[in-house]
This record gives structure tokens, sequence and C-alpha cells, in this order.
């Protein structure tokens, strides 16, 4: 059951004469409790919606084209409270961030249906039977799924939940009703990398198609872990042996199947010091929020415009602020385009990331307090260029909660953040 708290003038809902505080128990006899069900249910033309108005039930049959919305509004995006994750991690990024910051960012999802609405992982130990039979009835593809190891005993372990290792039944019954998977594996040095690797992925290649890709991305770590779990961090000798068992998986699935199916992160190309591989070698990108061909999509977009734009260069002085591990390829970027444009004035810059330690290295991770360290004391930045990546979803925050605004005025110098394509990319460097 779901209430209403409100309807939109003039929709198919209103006519109907539904109302804030109606509530919704079923749709063509299925029980509605939350978004997944009320989505999937009301594609059909015709609707018998069993619904309870001041207390009485009712019976409002509705006949429309099949996917037009009704314009009813709930409570929230889910209609339902968000699931927060079981789990105790010892790689859990969330535990080693510093006390003081907005709450939202200590909130850890574990939520099936964030999996299907909008790409975020899942571990599989916050799920039910009714919950899977649902997303195979439902035939909810793809489902993004935290694996990390196929090791039942290890999983339990590496998770921090005793049940870990007996969820991966899901992993196998979604596989089996074909389901398309996406698999993610946050690698630690020594733990489940090396032999464990080999056999999780010895396991989830088996389970292609149904699994379409599997990424591997190492360990985060922060200056934030007293207390927790000692783990070390990846070095080059350490990536390039990720690199290899990773490349060899998928140079044998591409011959087998024509899929290479197992990507290694970017990051670990850059921990271990190897050419990033070019665009084609990642498929369909189907891993891209897990920086997975990102600097390879980036690249190829920035050196495709480059060499079809036909424009002019203003001059004006940029500066690009990035990671330490982007810069080498934030830099090559910028040379490429200084090979057409001589007069682009553009400095890229590698921000040190006194926020959460030397070992993050992403941009993503820059907050706006390192961004004005960094800049503060210079004079000669024109206008500072930065990820959106920076920012929250909605371009305002930075992870410490100052704003773009703050920056700005903090340093001096006005602050843009360029789409997130290589094309805007060399289009704010060159305007």
């Amino acid at each position: 059951m779901v209430e209403i708290t409100g309807v939109e003038k003039g929709s198919i809902g209103a006519k109907c004469g539904f109302a804030a505080g109606d509530k919704i128990l079923a749709i063509n006899g299925h029980e509605i409790i939350d978004v997944l069900d009320y989505r999937f249910y009301c594609t059909e033309k015709k609707l018998v919606i069993e619904c309870e108005k001041q207390g009485i039930r009712k019976k409002i049959k509705i006949h429309k084209a099949q996917y037009d919305d009704l314009g009813l509004q709930f409570e929230t995006y889910l209609m339902d409270k968000q699931r927060s994750c079981r789990n105790s991690c010892i790689f859990c990024f969330i535990d080693q961030m510093p006390s003081g910051l907005r709450p939202s960012l200590y909130f850890k999802d574990d939520d099936a249906r964030l999996s299907f609405l909008f790409g975020n992982y899942i571990t599989l130990t916050n799920i039910n039977d009714r919950e899977i039979d649902r997303i195979i009835t439902m035939h909810i593809s793809p489902v993004n799924i935290s694996v990390h190891t196929t090791n039942p005993e290890l999983r339990c372990k590496m998770m921090g939940n005793r049940f870990a290792g007996e969820s991966l039944k899901y992993l196998y019954r979604l596989a089996r009703a074909g389901i398309k998977l996406n698999c993610q594996l946050v690698l630690c040095p020594g733990i489940n990398d090396g032999e464990e690797l080999k056999r999780t992925l010895t396991d989830l290649c088996a389970l292609w198609p149904s699994v379409q890709s599997i990424a591997a991305v190492p360990v985060g770590l922060t200056q934030y872990r007293e207390g927790l779990t000692p783990l070390q961090p990846y070095t080059k000798q350490t990536a390039a042996q990720v690199i290899s068992i990773l490349e060899s998986f998928g140079d044998k699935c591409e011959k087998e199947n024509g899929d290479r199916l197992v990507y290694p992160a970017d990051e670990f190309f850059i921990l271990a010091e190897e050419p990033m591989p070019d665009e084609d070698y990642y498929g369909a990108m189907l891993q891209l929020e897990n920086g997975v061909g990102m600097c390879a999509l980036l690249k190829s977009e920035f050196e495709s415009h480059c060499d079809a734009l036909d424009g002019v260069c203003s001059g004006a002085k940029k500066t690009i602020a990035t990671g330490k591990g982007a810069y080498p390829l934030i830099k090559s970027l910028v040379d490429y385009a200084r090979r057409k444009w001589h007069n682009i004035n553009c400095e890229v810059v590698a921000v040190e990331n006194m926020f959460f330690g030397p070992l993050i290295t992403t941009a993503g991770l820059i907050t706006g307090k390192d961004l004005i360290r960094t800049f503060k004391d210079r004079d000669d930045i024109g206008t500072l260029l930065i990820s959106a990546s920076m920012l929250r979803q909605e371009g305002d925050l930075f992870l410490d909660d100052l704003t773009v605004r703050d920056v700005s005025e903090a340093i001096g110098a006005p602050v843009e953040v360029p789409g997130a394509s290589g094309a805007a990319l060399l289009n704010a460097i060159l305007k």
C-alpha cells in the first residue's frame, strides 16, 4: 500500500478522481508496495486500481495508452524508505570519512530498487526471495552487483556479514533467469586478488552472457582508518600483477565468446604506470560509473572534437585542476590541442588530496578546501576549470560542503565546471 501525496492537474489520475491522501492497494490484482510495483503494473492499457479513499475501499477502472503516466505523486521516489547496508566491509569508503560532513554522506545504501533506477551497486545481503522473484518476473535488467569474491567464506570475512556467502545464491538465480548482471570487485592486496581473483573470475565468466561485465577496482584508502582492518595500497608491481590476471581472463573470454567481459578500472593502469587501452577495448563501456574506460572515452572525445573543430582560441588563461591520477592524461590532451591552437594558454595542476590523504588521487574526491589550499596564493589562474565529478549531483556542493562560489571568492578567480565530455573540456579551454 502506498499513499498519494499529490495529483497533477489535468492528468489521468485527476480525471479519475484521485486525491492526496488516497492509498493505492493493488493494480490489476497485484499488491503495490513501492515504485517498482507501481511502474511495472501501470504500463498496462487497462487498469483496475484498488484504492482506499477516506477509509472506504474502491475500485477504479482506467483505459489509457500503454505507457501513459497517471500523474500521481508520492512522498519519495521509492514510495518507501531507502534501505541501508547491513554489511561492515573491511574496505568501506564511508567508514574512512572524517566526521563533521553532511549526514547524507554517511548513509550506506544497499537497495535493489536503486540499482534499477540509478545504477547503484547492491551486495544481495539486503534482499529476500520475494524481491528476487519480482526482479525475475519483471525482468529488471541490468542489476549491478558488488561481488568482490565468489568464495563464500572469504566474502563473509570481507563484508563483515555471516550471510554474505549464502547470498551468492541470488547471483546464480538471477543469472539462470537471464537477468543481465554487471559485477564489481573491490580488490584488496593479499586478500581477494591473486588466486582468489582467479577463482572469482572463473566462476563469474562461466555465467556469461547473463554476466555482461566484470569490473575490478582497487581499494581506496584514506587517512582516516584508525581502528579499521589493516589494508595495504596497491603498488606499481602489485597493480601490474592484477592487470595481468584480468587481461588473461579478458583475452580468453574475447577469444571464446567475442566479448571481453573482464576489465580493470582505469586506476589500475595509472598505478601500474601502464598505457591506457583505447576506446575500442571497452566495448559497450558498461561500467563507466566504476571508472572503467572513462579515460579512454575522454581522450577519444577530446581528440575527435579537436580534429574536427574549425574555430579559434581566445588565448585567455585557463587552469585545469585535476587529481594526481588523471594529471598525465589531462596534460596530454592540452598538449594535443596546443599543436593545433598555438595560442592556448592553459595550465594543468595536479591537486594533492589533503582532505582524504595522499593515497586518494581521483579528481572526483577533491574538496573545496583542497582547491583553496592549492590556488589561494596565486594570481595567474585566469579561469579555474574543475570536473563536475567533484560536486554532488545537484552541482552545488563539494564533499566538504563548500560551494563553487566559496572557492571562487577564496582564490579570487572565476571557477567554471565544463560538461563531462571531452568536447566540453576542449570548448572550455578555447573559449
